[in-house]
């Protein structure tokens, strides 16, 4: 029996909306890894529709954090802004 090679991975650019979403989040401290995978992925889809606030995506994603969610939408914020984001 033989198996299959695994399938190529090419890694978003990162000027990407993707890479920049997923970086914003990189930093705040979860339970699992699956929490942060979560709110990377609301706070794409706050950014690619620009519907309601960033607040809104991170108690949206119901990911459990170690911090305040008060504190993880500080941080976020801040490395959107560093990343160009105009907020």
């Amino acid at each position: 029996m033989t198996t299959k090679p695994p399938p190529t991975f090419i890694p978003a650019p990162e000027e990407s909306i993707e890479k920049i979403a997923y970086n914003s989040v990189a930093t705040i401290p979860t339970q699992e890894p699956n929490d942060q995978n979560r709110l990377g992925y609301h706070v794409w889809l706050w950014l690619s529709k620009q519907d309601g606030t960033l607040e809104d995506a991170v108690r949206v994603s119901k990911a459990r954090t170690l911090i305040p969610a008060e504190e993880a939408v500080r941080i976020i914020r801040e490395k959107l802004q560093e990343q160009g984001v105009q907020l």
